[in-house]
């Protein structure tokens, strides 16, 4: 299973920014449960959105209202569209599925916010 986000930039404090995440290989997409998460500089991993085959959708509180979560199954892919982004948004964002018990990561896309 391979996962290639893109997307990530700069923006100034209050703008948008769309990350993709398309899966490819052995992977059952529709079945899986797909995963944003990110790492601040100098701080651990967090989990962002989540988003099941089915469109249910889960987020940490200090995005929810302004992220938003979705998947298209039929291109393999996960998006994770931000708005009113703050420079506490600032990080590598990681895309994540985990399948037969093995987690797979993508290579991380960084957002960085200017105030």
């Amino acid at each position: 299973v391979q996962l290639q986000a893109s997307g990530g930039g700069s923006v100034q404090a209050g703008g948008s920014l769309r990350l993709s995440c398309a899966a490819s290989g052995s992977i059952t997409f529709n079945n899986n449960v797909m995963d944003w998460y990110r790492q601040p500089p100098g701080k651990q991993r967090e989990l962002v959105a989540s988003i099941t085959g089915g469109g249910s959708t889960n987020y940490a509180g200090s995005v929810k209202g302004r992220f938003t979560i979705s998947r298209d199954n039929a291109k393999n892919t996960v998006y994770l569209q931000m708005n009113s982004l703050k420079p506490e948004d600032t990080a590598v964002y990681y895309c994540h599925v985990q399948q037969y018990y093995i987690n797979y990561w993508g290579q991380g896309t960084l957002v960085t916010v200017s105030s």
